[in-house]
């Protein structure tokens, strides 16, 4: 073995052998004993050389060695005198080494500081980077005026990575002399104005390192940083999200202190809303004070929470956290349950991954039990899981438990309790004690299980059988004596002492229902009393007392006798328990002021224990952060800040324009007065589209996204617009291409606020008109605007009509995620972006027979309405068959043949089956186009040799796709839908089926609709639309006291509201 470097010696002997070179560390490799200064001769050698391939082997060694963690520090003298090689490669690797020990050899360090400064004006980028990063890691005082000079050099350096790289800096510089604070704050207020996605993240970094509580510097880059974030790097984006969640929680008010309106724009349609509102205000005037503004979401919590969303994709699981801790913090209530499907996809990561986020679902689980509901079946434990996450998932398990779940969990809580584990199986059994004590329903089912596990070969499951049965004893005493004699039997074989003391404390305690076991249970456990553990000696010094006081003729001298024991024990809590019970029960007690009171002190009626979660004090802590793993205050925590009582000024966040972009352009100067001066007749689009048309220039001033919609329509709205406005960038302004989004849309903050004022004043004189959905009127005033910045000088905004989109063809294939992301996009769509499609909120699993297996000769089919968005196209119901064949023979070429379909229906066919092996089943997707009929869909499935007619008729409720929208837009819409468009039904709902959670269920099993919040209680509102043609549907349910419901159903397919009331009525009538 050699030392240091000495193990490549060989090596270079025979490279300078053959090349002719001088010998490079010839000495005897010596091992242990070679002198400490022939230490990396070699080394120092070929730092020494002229030749630049020999001095970039050595640092790639030495440079090696420092990875590696090993010492190279005596090295440093070598290496600082090729700071000044003019090889690149060689300089950048000196730089790296000298990253590593400048803090240790300051000395030396402090020599080559001109050649740093020198460094700091080198073209190469890198160069200048890493000279900037050296100079910042000597820790010397004296240095500090030459690094804040060279600091302020670099912020406004041409390359984004040395302005990054200066960043990093400021936290090193403030550490070496915080009075230099005030210097360094301004310098971070120039790198958060920085508009490249490399240097914010690490600018935002400078910014909570120095500055945290400096939020007047983040107002006029907030929503640059917003819109920034999804191209920032994964470490500064998690650094801006944890900075925009404080932010939030002091610029913006509580989504959640009263239920949210989504739309922004309710002022334009005010109105009717109002009177609607009024209604209901009278209703309750008695019992409310008077009534507070409505929640109205400011449009930068909205730019904020719809720009961080797409990030719940990323691979890295941390920036996901961050974005799970933002909407759980921030977001209304109703969009929390996003992040979800995130949380569970990252359960598939690394052990240390699945610890973490399990962790923070187990507290968003004690507070939001209903968003992880679905995916139940994640969290079940798998053998290959350690002991931490079986203990994380079985508590996770524990919060999900509902009425209708507990079966399921309940069954594999049998599975785990087989398990080896002994910790595991005692975790388990109290997850079941949980689930008993938190679902009366389940209680005797559980405490029935617990009882037959005392009886199971393993002595760990029923010491811990017996703790958690104890418990739950605890709170139905009366009707289980039985279980009480049969544990107390158990005293004998039992040897684990927790599980001893439960025992004798259940005995104790209902003595009165055991009388005849309870003395004989005293006598065996005085017998052995010296060899008991502490926690059993304790617990049968209070049997002893408890037995003195209701039956003392048969064990008072027993009791005597146990109290003489624990005299003397070596315990002196045992001792001081014995001396206090002595008191009370002897005797000698009795004329005592205590002995009266003794039955009152021992036998006291003691309340049940309550079973909570470990996790349910964990949300005083911020979701993701240390201190909330370890459940304790960490280092540098802060809380966060709570939510403002009125809201902050918004006008902070508006960015000031350049007086250059604020010279009116031609072009827009000629559109304004086109748009002033024609008359309403002439405008292409309706009345709706041309106030909306008004706000446009409003709509995409500094505040992009100036609206509070709904889930959906942030969605929407930031894929379409993001890709708007890197198109318009494109052609538009090439001079300007590397300005970022925020600053092209404060280009037009002056142009807007003139609009808007002028818009405020004309509105009062605009008859209101009914509300329009905004998904129809954005796209439209995209495609107009689009048109326009084709030729800004030719074009009359007035007369020209945009081209209009074709809608999506039957035929037109797109994949999942384009059709959801363009689903609510289509300009003939006539519906409010506040109507916006949401996911299922049931799946049925059942299927129906399309094929018998007799009729096709062995190839059988199946198929089932699977809910969701069809690939095909968004006008199609998606509709998965599966082909099985029951013969031993592959069927072969299974299709779609002829379609024999009703009048405007059309079929989207799936790919051929080349072959299907015997035995063997597949599934494949179709799309059908009901047009909003339930007429079935009559088309051949063949094969090779053979054609079979078969038929799908789907159910009314399958016709529809779930959407949701606020109380105020359902109560509007309904207002609309009355006549001959309203249908009703009168229906009685057992009493055990009337609460929220059945008619929700059964409702959502019957048709794809969604839940509508409601103020009212005992009424329930869903919503939906029809896939085909978008007709809104909406259903209202009215409990009144005797269980008797109203239905009533509006829709303008009159066929429709019909039968789905008959359907809403058989389905809530059932026992």
């Amino acid at each position: 073995m050699s030392n240091g470097g000495g193990s490549y010696n060989a090596q270079n002997d025979s490279r300078a052998g053959s090349t002719g070179e001088p010998d490079i560390g010839t000495e005897p490799t010596g091992g242990f004993f070679s002198a400490d200064y022939k230490k990396h001769d070699d080394l120092k050698q070929m730092l020494d050389s002229n030749k630049d391939n020999l001095k970039l082997e050595a640092m790639k060694r030495i440079v090696g060695m420092v990875a590696k963690g090993k010492d190279a520090s005596d090295l440093f003298a070598a290496v600082v005198k090729n700071v000044v090689s003019k090889n690149i490669e060689v300089k950048k690797l000196v730089y790296v080494y000298l990253v590593r020990y400048a803090e240790e050899q300051q000395d030396l360090a402090l020599l080559s500081i001109a050649t740093f400064q020198r460094a700091l004006k080198d073209p190469n980028q890198l160069i200048r980077a890493s000279a900037l990063r050296v100079l910042s890691s000597i820790r010397v005082p004296v240095i500090v005026p030459i690094m804040m000079l060279a600091l302020k050099d670099s912020v406004v350096d041409m390359s984004p990575y040395v302005r990054k790289t200066a960043a990093h800096a400021i936290p090193k510089l403030y550490s070496l002399d915080p009075e230099q604070k005030d210097q360094l704050i301004q310098v971070i207020e120039k790198l958060l104005a920085d508009k490249t996605t490399l240097v914010v993240g690490s600018a935002v970094m400078a910014f909570e390192e120095l500055c945290p509580d400096r939020i007047d510097l983040i107002h006029k880059n907030y929503r640059k940083l917003c819109n920034l974030l999804v191209d920032v790097e994964e470490w500064g984006q998690v650094v801006i999200i944890n900075m925009l969640t404080r932010y939030a929680r002091t610029q913006f008010l509580d989504p959640n202190q009263q239920d949210a309106v989504a739309d922004d724009d309710k002022n334009f349609y005010g109105d009717e809303d109002e009177k609607d509102s009024e209604e209901e205000e009278d209703d309750d005037e008695k019992e409310k004070t008077p009534p507070k503004k409505p929640y109205m979401m400011d449009p930068d919590h909205r730019l904020l929470l719809r720009n961080t969303k797409p990030l719940l994709q990323s691979r890295n699981a941390a920036v996901v956290m961050a974005v799970a801790q933002l909407y759980h913090h921030i977001a209304p209530k109703s969009e929390v349950g996003l992040v979800a499907k995130a949380l569970v996809r990252l359960l598939r990561s690394h052990r240390e991954i699945q610890h973490v986020v399990l962790s923070n679902v187990a507290t968003l689980t004690t507070i939001r039990k209903g968003m992880f509901e679905p995916y139940l079946k994640s969290f079940f434990v798998r053998p290959s899981d350690p002991i931490h996450v079986r203990t994380l998932k079985l508590e996770i398990l524990t919060n999900l438990a509902t009425e209708t779940s507990i079966s399921t969990i309940l069954r594999e809580f049998q599975t785990y309790v087989t398990s080896s584990d002994k910790d595991f199986v005692a975790a388990t059994i109290q997850a079941i004690g949980r689930c008993a004590s938190s679902i009366s329903e389940v209680t005797e089912t559980c405490l029935n299980g617990l009882v037959g596990l005392l009886s199971n070969r393993n002595e760990y499951v029923v010491a811990e059988s017996v703790v958690v049965i104890k418990k739950l004893l605890q709170m139905q005493p009366d009707s289980h004596s039985e279980i009480i004699q049969h544990m107390a039997k158990l005293a004998d074989s039992i040897t684990v002492p927790m599980a001893r003391a439960s025992i004798l404390w259940m005995v104790g305690e209902y003595s009165d229902r055991v009388p005849k076991i309870a003395p004989d249970l005293l006598r065996k456990m005085a017998k052995n009393f010296i060899n008991e553990e502490d926690i059993v000696k304790l617990q049968i010094l209070n049997l002893a007392a408890k037995l003195c006081i209701t039956n003392p003729k048969q064990t008072k001298l027993l009791c005597q006798y146990v109290l003489n024991l624990a005299k003397y024990d070596q315990n002196y809590d045992i001792r001081d328990r014995a001396r206090f019970i002595r008191q009370l029960v002897s005797p000698a007690g009795e004329k005592g002021a205590l002995g009266k009171h003794a039955k009152k002190i021992f036998l006291a009626s003691k309340p049940a224990p309550v079973l909570d979660s470990s996790f349910k004090d964990r949300d005083q802590w911020q979701l993701g952060s240390l201190s909330h793993m370890i459940n304790q205050r960490a280092s540098g925590y802060s809380p966060l800040p709570d939510y403002p009582e009125t809201a902050p000024d918004p006008t902070v966040r508006n960015v000031e324009v350049n007086p250059w972009e604020q010279v009116p352009m031609p072009w827009a100067e000629k559109t304004h007065k086109k748009k002033a001066g024609k008359p309403k007749k002439e405008a292409f689009y309706s009345d709706e589209e041309e106030e909306s048309e008004s706000e446009s220039d409003s709509e995409e001033s500094s505040s992009s996204s100036s609206e509070s919609g709904s889930e959906s329509e942030s969605d929407d709205d930031s894929k379409s617009e993001s890709g708007s406005d890197k198109e318009k960038k494109s052609d538009e302004e090439p001079e300007s291409s590397s300005s970022s989004s925020s600053e092209s849309e404060s280009s037009s903050e002056s142009e807007s606020e003139s609009e808007s004022e002028s818009e405020t004043d004309t509105k009062p004189q605009k008859k209101t008109p009914p509300p329009k959905t905004k998904s129809s009127a954005k796209p439209k005033k995209e495609a107009k605007q689009e048109v326009s910045l084709l030729d800004l000088d030719d074009i009359d905004m007035s007369n020209t009509s945009a081209p209009v989109p074709a809608p999506a063809s039957a035929l037109d294939v797109l994949s999942p995620s384009l059709a959801s992301d363009l689903q609510g996009l289509s300009i003939n769509d006539k519906k409010d972006t506040a109507i916006s499609v949401t996911t299922p909120m049931f799946v049925s699993t059942t299927s129906h027979e399309l094929l018998h297996r007799m009729t096709g000769e062995g190839l059988a089919a199946n198929y089932r309405f699977t809910r969701g968005t069809c690939i095909y196209s968004t006008s199609m119901v998606p509709v998965e068959v599966t082909f099985t064949n029951h013969t031993d023979s592959p069927v072969c070429n299974i299709r779609i043949g002829d379609k024999k379909l009703q009048a405007g229906m059309t079929l989207q066919e799936f790919p051929e089956i080349p072959s299907l092996p015997g035995g063997g089943s597949m599934s494949v997707s179709i799309g059908i186009d009901f047009k909003d009929t339930i007429q079935p869909a009559n088309f051949q499935i063949c094969t090779q040799d053979r054609k079979y007619n078969v038929s799908i008729k789907p159910p009314v409720g399958e016709l529809f796709q779930a959407v949701t929208m606020s109380e105020a837009d359902f109560t509007a819409q309904q207002s609309k839908l009355t006549g001959m468009n309203e249908n009703s039904g009168k229906v009685s709902i057992p009493s055990q089926h009337n609460n929220s959670k059945t008619i929700t269920a059964r409702m959502s099993e019957l048709a794809n609709v969604a839940p509508v919040s409601s103020s009212q209680d005992g009424l329930y509102r869903f919503a939906g639309k029809t896939v085909s043609g978008g007709t809104l549907l909406l259903v209202t349910v009215k409990v009144g006291e005797d269980n008797s419901a109203n239905i009533t159903v509006n829709c303008e397919l009159m066929a429709i509201c019909s039968m789905l009331v008959k359907e809403v009525k058989q389905k809530m009538s059932q026992a």
